[in-house]
């Protein structure tokens, strides 16, 4: 199986319906539909009809994050990918399309194989993730990601096509837009010890310790909500002292010194507050996209 999609819900009413159905509007078939519910009350849940392509599980959790993780020990696809509830896919090829570049991906990936090609040198870590048979090499693990397009604003906003250190101090792509290689989530789940950040950490860790290669894709993934549960303004304090903790954890003094002095001079508050405006929102996503696609 190919994906493994996730939805990790509480109460979320009408919004998990919606969810799923747009799950299920997808001409890719290959795959499975992972529900994993904190044991609401709202009878939304109920009212879900499990079968070969939905699985349901309820259960008592420490929050969403440990959630995710339950969520992940039950799924049997070979990417994940979290979808929140009041989050839907772009349109319904977008499966197809994902899978479409994938395999563009693993032909090439075949190619430099049998070419003979010179390969990365992986540490214990990136063999620790590897699927191989002892002696045969495997790739490290990928995460493919794409696009978003936010409902608040209207605007479509690009993932950052290259991923360096200054991207991963500033500029993740969107845990909503992430297809993970399953392995990089067995291998090391979410660290629960973080209430809003724990997908940043991952991500991180994905990208310094597991030395994942990081695969964008020119699709819009999902049609994002936003102001859920990250963005209120108690949990926007409490995301700013996590990313502060993560990135000591990560990057040296040097390099946080350098991503802030950036910040600084790109004026970065300002470029956040044209993004959130409804009214300069997209006019600031289209200058983005074609420095975006210069840089590629």
């Amino acid at each position: 199986m190919t994906f493994s999609i996730i939805v990790v819900c509480y109460n979320a009413g009408e919004k998990l319906h919606k969810t799923i159905e747009s799950i299920r509007r997808q001409t890719e078939k290959d795959y499975e539909i992972i529900v994993e519910d904190g044991l609401s009350t709202d009878g939304s849940v109920e009212k879900l009809v499990p079968g070969e392509d939905l699985k349901i599980f309820r259960e008592r959790d420490e929050g969403i994050y440990d959630a995710m993780n339950r969520a992940v020990s039950r799924a049997s696809g070979a990417y994940l990918f979290f979808l929140n509830c009041g989050d839907y896919f772009e349109d319904e090829t977008v499966l197809a399309r994902v899978r479409h570049y994938m395999k563009i991906d693993s032909d090439g990936q075949d190619k430099q194989k049998q070419s003979g090609a010179a390969q990365r040198t992986g540490d214990s870590t990136e063999r620790t993730l590897s699927d191989a048979a002892p002696g045969k090499r495997a790739f490290p693990p990928r995460i493919y990601y794409g696009n978003i397009r936010e409902r608040a604003t209207g605007a479509a906003v690009m993932s950052n096509p290259q991923i360096d250190g200054f991207a991963c101090y500033r500029n993740v792509p969107c845990h909503q837009a992430c297809f993970y290689d399953r392995r990089l989530l067995v291998k090391r789940g979410f660290r629960t010890c973080y209430r809003v950040r724990a997908d940043y950490e991952h991500f991180l860790w994905c990208f310094y310790k597991a030395h994942a290669v990081m695969r964008y894709l020119p699709v819009t993934v999902v049609s994002y909500e936003g102001g859920g549960f990250s963005e209120t303004k108690e949990n926007r304090r409490r995301s700013a002292a996590e990313h502060r903790h993560i990135v000591r954890k990560y990057m040296s003094a040097g390099q946080r010194f350098l991503y802030r002095l950036i910040l600084l001079l790109t004026l970065a508050p300002l470029r956040t507050c044209l993004a959130e405006n409804p009214a300069t929102a997209e006019a600031y996503q289209n200058l983005k996209r074609k420095l975006y696609n210069r840089k590629q």
